[in-house]
């Protein structure tokens, strides 16, 4: 449980000092640069040496960046070096399909993967953060130096990235940075257009959106944090950086959520009073949602250790919210609510623009095996529903089996419950998710004019019988 907000505390008030300390200097904090021209310090070598481990990592296996960054390699880095590490892998994640396109071109045999990943390190740095050329070319020379399996290639390393400067990448194409089998599912389900609009997505950084709480000045805080008010009231903004250090955060009167996850919380409209369960919780954002409107909330998930970051967040934001570590399926607790939200377990490739690895690290076997869990978890969530209640179900995935052929299944199976249809722009979503059903299939290419969006589907049941 955590403590009440400050009595007489004002969060409108809050958000207007935090546009003033904004409008007396404070700015957004810029992208760590490196100067590797020093050549008495081998710090540029040993960030990019973490950006190769980082890189390889998340193309091992789902997880494998985050548990790489505990390693030696990186954890022992200066944060500023660690972040640049972490912005390469990234980018060259994001980008990876043209990568290996430009350097195909320039390769006769292919290199072992140890020089390869010197050659994309290099190559993300050099065409996507805008390194100089010659820093990029010095430090992976001095990368294949390093190690004996990678020396007798230095001289290949500086030729073909050398070449590439000089003779410029030549063309790429954006949809080669997806999986074919990926491309091959997306074009299916939503035609051509669409999956040249998800690949060009799948490019590009996306900013920060963040969910303010309900008694807050959002153009107060979007001014602070130099952002903008999107539709459903998240704010977004370019900053980078810490985001322990943005206006507004150490008064607990805002928490990061993309735009698209906030709108399921806003589906299940829960109202002061009412009794809420968030299944599947952590990391949070949506718990937040919920406490903030006043309604009596329970939040469950199976990982205490993720669940760890809610508690601490509801601490910081004066929400409260009771937090059970335990999975849906197997709590024995007999309580039913009057809204529940299932925010279930899925292969989360919706959120490629900020999770590139989900894109490599997803396989076809994964989307059955999840369906089966969100089958389970479906049927144990419509348990907890009250008569008369409501039951919001959303994934934050692109494959059908995750969204719509659930609902449908579970429609069938269970006589009680109805499609409440959704509004759109009641809820913050993009007018074209509505589907013909009345639920929302929100697609990272959508709003591509404000910076796009995660993909998520979303489906609210209304309880309309005793089961």
């Amino acid at each position: 449980m955590s403590r009440p907000p400050e009595q007489g505390r004002s969060s409108a008030a809050r958000g207007r000092r935090m546009a003033d300390k904004a409008r007396a200097g404070t700015r957004p904090a810029r992208a760590p640069k490196i100067d590797v021209r020093d050549d008495s310090a081998d710090i540029g070598v040993e960030a990019r040496i973490a950006a190769g481990v980082l890189l390889n990592a998340a193309l091992e296996g789902r997880g494998g960046l985050d548990a790489a960054l505990s390693f030696r390699e990186v954890s022992s880095l200066p944060g500023p070096d660690r972040a640049f590490a972490r912005a390469v892998a990234m980018a060259a994640l994001r980008r990876l399909g043209e990568i290996d396109q430009i350097l195909d071109r320039k390769l006769q045999k292919g290199p072992p993967l140890a020089v390869r990943t010197i050659l994309r390190v290099a190559l993300a740095q050099m065409l996507i953060l805008e390194t100089p050329a010659f820093a990029a070319v010095s430090t992976a020379v001095k990368l294949a130096e390093r190690e004996p399996k990678t020396r007798p290639y230095k001289n290949l390393v500086n030729a073909v990235l050398r070449g590439i400067d000089r003779e410029g990448p030549g063309l790429t194409t954006a949809e080669s940075n997806l999986p074919e089998w990926l491309s091959a599912r997306w074009r299916a389900a939503y035609g051509d257009a669409t999956l040249v609009g998800l690949a060009l997505a799948a490019r590009e950084e996306p900013a920060t959106d963040l969910s303010v709480k309900p008694d807050v000045d959002a153009a107060a805080v979007a001014e602070a944090v130099e952002g903008e008010v999107l539709p459903g009231g998240s704010i977004r903004t370019g900053r980078r950086g810490d985001v322990a250090t943005w206006p507004g955060f150490e008064d607990g009167v805002w928490w990061v959520q993309d735009a698209a996850a906030a709108v399921p919380g806003r589906l299940l409209a829960p109202r002061a009073g009412e009794t809420v369960i968030d299944l599947c919780a952590a990391p949070g954002g949506k718990t937040l949602q919920l406490a903030a409107s006043g309604a009596s909330v329970v939040a469950l998930d199976r990982s205490a250790v993720r669940l760890k970051r809610l508690t601490d967040n509801l601490e910081r934001t004066g929400l409260r919210a009771e937090v059970v570590a335990t999975p849906a399926e197997d709590w024995e607790d007999g309580r039913m609510f009057d809204a529940v939200l299932l925010d279930a377990p899925c292969t989360a490739t919706g959120t490629f623009r900020r999770n590139p690895e989900v894109l490599r690290a997803t396989k076809p076997a994964d989307v059955a095996k999840l369906a089966d869990v969100q089958h389970r978890l479906l049927d144990a969530a419509a348990e907890r529903v009250k008569p008369g209640g409501r039951l919001v179900y959303c994934v934050c995935s692109l494959e059908r089996e995750e969204g719509e052929t659930q609902i449908i299944a579970f429609l069938r199976r269970n006589a009680a419950f109805k499609t409440a249809p959704a509004d759109p722009a009641a809820v913050g979503a993009p007018a074209e998710a509505l589907t013909a059903e009345g639920w929302l299939r929100i697609l990272p290419s959508m709003w591509a004019e404000k910076g796009g969006v995660d993909g998520f589907f979303v489906a609210r049941l209304d309880r309309v019988a005793q089961a």
